[in-house]
Parts: C-alpha cells; sequence; structure tokens
C-alpha cells in the first residue's frame, strides 16, 4: 500500500504542539455518560448516574457515538489527528446508518440537504448533478459551475494526503429518493417539489438561487441516488465559527477583475493587513490555494475559523464542490497568492515534493484512498492524472520563487 507507506514517512508524523485544555474545543465531563433515550430526547445522564449504568472498564467517552467523538477530538491545531482510530468507523456511519430525517439545507447557491440518523448525528448531503466524465462548458462562469458530490469526497481525501486535515470526513452514499428523502421529510417546501419524470424515475428540486427547477430536476434510476455526505461540524451555537473574506477572492462579476489580478504587488498590501500581518494565516491561506488549484476549485470567496482559537488556528476548507470540474486544463490564476508572495511552508512544500516522486506519486495514493468508498470510481482517471501534472506546476512556481 503506497498510501499506509505515505502515513509512515518521517514527513508525516511532525508533531503537533501538545495540546492543553484550553486548545480543545470542548472540555468535557469524563464522567457523563451520552445517553439515547427511547422517549427520543438527546439527553445527557449525570456523573452520579453514570457510574452505575457504564460496563466494567469502560469509560464515559465510550459510550459517545462516532460523530460525537469527533467533535470532541478537535483541537487548535487539527480537525482530526493523523492516525485517528475513530475514522473508519465515522466514515462507515456515513455511509449505512439509517435516515430518520431529511430537510433543506437553507442558504447556498445550490440543493443540500441535512441528514440526521438515530444517534442524533447530521450529515451534509449533495446529490450527484452530472457523471463523472463530465467536464465543465468551457464557456460556464465559475460561479454558476455544478457542485459535485464526487468532488466533495474527493476534496476530503486530497486533503488528507496532503496532510492539511482540515475538511471534515466525507464518504459517498447511494440514497433511496423515496424512502430516504421524500417519505421522511418534515421540510413542506421540498416536499412541493417530488414528481415522477415521463421515463418513471422519482425526481425532485427543491428550493435555491441556482439549478432549482424542473429542468434541473435531481432524478433516480428510478429512486437510487448517489450523493456526498459530510459529518457536519458542531452547531454553531456551541462553537462559533467565524467567517473571513479571502484577500484573493475573485470579483464574481462577468467583465471586473478583482484588485490581486491588477496590482502585481498585491501581496504586500497584504501582508500588512491583520490576520495576515503576524503568525502563521497567509502560509496557511497559501496551503488552501495549492489544494485549490490541484482541483481546479475557483470558488473559494470565503473561508472560516473556529472563534475560540482566535488567530493562531487552522482554516476550515469547507464547500468544495467546484472542484474536480476540468481535467483538460489548468487555472493558474488560483495559484496567485503563492506566486504574489514567494511564500510556502516548508512541510507543505517537502510534502509534495515527495507526492511528486514514483514511490508516493499523488495520482496513486489518491487512487487507492478513493478505492475504499461506496461510490468507487469516484474519480475518472484523467482527473487523477491531472493532479500530477498540476503538483507539477505547484513545483514549478515554488522554483520560480526560490530562484528569485
Amino acid at each position: 500500500s503506497k498510501l499506509a507507506a505515505l502515513f509512515e514517512h518521517p514527513l508525516y508524523n511532525i508533531p503537533v504542539p501538545e495540546v492543553t485544555e484550553k486548545d480543545k474545543l470542548f472540555v468535557i465531563n469524563p464522567m457523563e455518560k451520552f445517553s439515547l433515550h427511547s422517549s427520543g430526547s438527546d439527553e445527557w445522564v449525570s456523573s452520579s448516574k453514570a457510574e452505575t449504568l457504564l460496563p466494567t472498564g469502560k469509560t464515559a467517552y465510550d459510550t459517545y457515538p462516532t460523530w460525537l467523538k469527533f467533535h470532541v477530538g478537535i483541537n487548535r491545531y487539527e480537525l482530526y489527528p493523523r492516525r485517528d482510530p475513530l475514522f473508519p468507523a465515522l466514515l462507515r456511519d456515513l455511509a449505512t446508518q439509517r435516515i430518520v430525517s431529511s430537510v433543506q439545507k437553507s442558504g447556498g447557491t445550490q440543493l443540500k440537504l441535512i441528514m440526521t440518523f438515530p444517534n442524533y448525528g447530521q450529515a451534509l448531503f449533495k446529490p450527484m448533478k452530472q457523471t463523472r466524465d463530465q467536464e465543465t462548458p468551457i464557456d460556464f462562469f465559475y460561479f454558476s459551475d455544478f457542485e459535485r458530490h464526487n468532488a466533495e469526497i474527493a476534496a476530503f481525501h486530497l486533503d488528507r494526503i496532503l496532510d492539511f486535515r482540515r475538511i471534515p470526513p466525507v464518504s459517498g452514499r447511494l440514497v433511496n429518493i423515496t424512502k430516504e428523502i421524500r417519505d421522511i421529510t418534515t421540510d413542506k417546501k421540498l416536499a412541493k417539489t417530488f414528481f415522477i419524470s415521463p421515463a418513471g424515475n422519482v425526481c425532485f428540486y427543491g428550493e435555491c438561487s441556482y439549478y432549482c427547477s424542473t429542468e434541473h430536476a435531481l432524478c433516480g434510476k428510478p429512486d437510487q441516488l448517489e450523493g456526498s455526505m459530510a459529518a457536519l461540524l458542531p452547531d454553531k451555537t456551541l462553537a462559533k465559527r467565524r467567517s473571513w473574506r479571502s484577500p484573493w477572492r475573485r470579483s464574481y462579476h462577468k467583465s471586473k477583475k478583482a484588485e490581486w489580478e491588477l496590482n502585481p504587488n498585491y501581496c504586500a498590501q497584504v501582508r500588512e493587513t491583520p490576520p495576515y500581518d503576524r503568525g502563521h494565516r497567509l502560509l496557511d491561506l497559501i496551503d488552501m490555494t495549492i489544494l485549490d488549484f490541484l482541483m481546479g476549485n475557483m470558488d473559494r470567496h470565503h473561508y472560516e475559523t473556529f472563534e475560540k482559537f482566535g488567530n493562531d488556528t487552522f482554516l476550515l476548507h469547507l464547500d468544495n464542490g467546484r472542484g474536480f470540474g476540468t481535467h483538460s486544463r489548468d487555472e493558474p490564476s488560483i495559484l496567485a497568492p503563492l506566486q504574489q508572495c514567494c511564500s510556502i511552508k516548508r512541510s507543505t512544500y517537502l510534502r509534495l515534493q515527495l507526492l511528486a516522486t514514483q514511490p508516493f506519486r499523488l495520482s496513486d495514493v489518491m487512487r487507492e484512498a478513493l478505492a475504499a468508498d461506496p461510490l468507487a470510481p469516484v474519480l475518472a482517471e484523467p482527473h487523477l492524472r491531472a493532479l500530477d501534472r498540476r503538483l507539477g506546476k505547484v513545483l514549478v512556481a515554488v522554483g520560480r520563487c526560490l530562484a528569485r
């Protein structure tokens, strides 16, 4: 296994700083037991009762469902640890847990559903909109592109292979539109949009600002539909997140250009602006830029951080559905922060060099990682080959900076 060998490499074993109580997103009482009551209420049993309810040798943590263990494990330095024993179980839950509720997620430009499991875990479902080998039409603006379910799955694995670990776990899943969406939804607006197509397939389209119409309906075969299931982050009422506008955000206009596209010295200005004037925030943003260039994602207008950790923490790489739309062409403008600032983390650069070598070729380790997903093959082969080509271009860009 190339993937196992990659994760054993010294560059994937650089220790994270020691995690203190203040570095944890949640500080929990080790005696509190998670309990699912038949009444259906989500209730925490007090520590006095927990002692009598826990089997010998078990801790209260052992009673937590996988989604809660994932939330409890988040800290200042990483969304999840490199060697996370929780990983296989969490991905399996996303792919197989019974769905008890499906409602449309508010906001956003395209249709997404929030799905709830019997253990109160929740996932964000993005349905399949186009086949693996369909490329984004060449005349499409980046802001009107489809969001792809397989891009969400592939982005999660790419982020992990780059050792960023800033995307919540995602699994592919085949969903029954009738039993797992239509028959159980309490969302009246969503319920009104279901119909049977002339071909006898169950379809729906929801309500949103792009692609929510009968012409862009999501149809099953006859009611089976592929989608990505992403583990939800802790509710914002429990763990506030701050949204940051990217300094290299595109203009989202058909003819206007953004300032960074016109000013070659734009980075000097960014370096003087908080929070990019100190710490590793700019370097983290350049990490995100490299991830986006490798998957061809032009739609990174914002990113988020957990408010509790202030400016000294990682960036969350959320919403990656507009990646992996084209394999036949690359978008050099995505690399603007790297090219204009000529800065990169040493560890990131060394890992990129490693992934360009034959024993750990990026396309090979990605292919292996994606093979375990229920919807494999997740990416068409040309997309995997494009990763190697783009990685070469990132290394050339860094080489030019080093030469300068």
